[in-house]
């Protein structure tokens, strides 16, 4: 879970400042790409077309590559702000309509493409905006993620298909290997575009009355609900018997793994402790997690979750220790960790290994659903 320390009171970080030049350079790159600069500054014999489409190619290159630049700056600083996480997407955006909108005005790109990836956005904002008014958090996924970087690449081969032209006879456009290129990118870009917007509607169809609150991972975690006090007793039964002690070190779970161990009567032979970890400063200076590790993860990593597990053990003098570090929701994601991303560590004297799980639900079905994997890591150490 991302410690609340990490985020900063201003809302001017250096993150949403190169968030804020991504989209004020869209209209320098629309200039570029639409007008005749070329002839206003005296250059038309020196700046052809082709060339300008290649200036403008690069400015729309330099500016999408921004959006990692400040996803990199929020991330490695600790600044992830409520308002970097509505402008950042919406930059993109911008960017990506702006210039199928000056494709389109050229006539290089038809508009239907354009109207379907258009429509996707709308429905997905749709779909958020729903979600939001409910309190929930849809988590995102590869696909979008897919679709974003497909459509790019689509859109900067439209920009410069037409620098390559054949010097001999009249021009064909299956002469031309940049016209073929762009196109199947565009087909691709679409296909993605499609699946993703498929992906967030189904993520959600329980909140637009098309399926159970919470889908199949509502019923996973209410069987996990209703066996974990069964599994916490086997645990402490089999842990027991062995002469082995457990300890816990928890960051989204809160305790509720350690809580639910002391549920069980004569727990107090195995269950040394546990440390609640939820600031990355607890888990620095007490379980011993490398400071520059959490500087360039973040606190969702498989090394973070491994080095809680390896402290826990070493800190409480236990036998086996878990670690559970994840993003609970309904806030919280960041690229490529969603709502639910959750990592589990298991450290014992056979070594230490780590598992990533992502878990759809509520907060409380994700934290739930995080001490039933604790749980299941904890059985296959011990043999159950």
């Amino acid at each position: 879970m991302q410690d609340p320390q990490q985020r900063q009171a201003s809302t001017w970080t250096p993150a949403n400042i190169v968030t804020l030049v991504r989209i004020c350079l869209v209209p320098v790159f629309v200039v570029a790409f639409l007008s005749p600069w070329p002839e206003w500054f005296g250059f038309e014999n020196a700046i052809s077309f082709e060339v300008k489409s290649l200036i403008a190619a690069g400015l729309f290159i330099v500016i999408s590559c921004t959006d990692w630049l400040d996803g990199y700056l929020a991330r490695s600083r600790g600044e992830v702000t409520d308002f970097g996480k509505f402008m950042d997407p919406l930059a993109d955006k911008i960017l990506v309509a702006a210039a199928l909108l000056a494709l389109v005005e050229l006539a290089v790109l038809p508009s239907w493409p354009v109207l379907v990836i258009l429509a996707r956005e709308f429905i997905v904002s749709g779909v958020r905006m729903v979600a939001a008014s409910k309190g929930e958090v849809i988590a995102a996924s590869w696909w979008g993620k897919a679709k974003t970087v497909s459509q790019i690449i689509a859109i900067i081969l439209f920009i410069v298909k037409d620098f390559y032209w054949p010097s001999s006879g009249a021009y064909h456009y299956e002469l031309n290997p940049l016209y073929l290129l762009s196109w199947l990118a565009m087909l691709v870009a679409l296909v993605l575009t499609v699946i993703s917007m498929l992906d967030y509607l189904r993520k959600a169809r329980s909140l637009l009355g098309f399926g159970p609150k919470g889908g199949a991972s509502a019923a996973a975690y209410a069987a996990c609900d209703e066996g974990l006090d069964a599994r916490a007793a086997r645990i402490v039964a089999k842990a027991a018997a062995e002469g082995t002690t457990i300890g816990c070190a928890e960051s989204l779970t809160g305790g509720l793994v350690s809580a639910t161990l002391t549920d069980v009567p004569g727990s107090s032979a195995v269950l040394r402790g546990g440390v609640v970890s939820y600031a990355l400063a607890v888990k620095e200076d007490v379980l011993g997690v490398d400071g520059a590790l959490l500087a360039a993860e973040g606190a969702v990593d498989g090394s973070v979750a491994r080095q809680m597990a390896e402290g826990a053990r070493r800190v409480l003098g236990c036998s086996i220790a878990v670690a559970t570090t994840g993003i609970a929701g309904p806030g919280g994601a960041e690229p490529g960790k969603p709502v639910g991303t959750v990592w589990l560590a298991v450290a014992s004297e056979g070594g230490v290994r780590a598992v990533e799980r992502r878990f759809e639900g509520s907060r409380d079905e994700v934290r739930m659903a995080s001490v039933a994997a604790a749980f299941g890591l904890l059985e296959e150490t011990l043999g159950l």
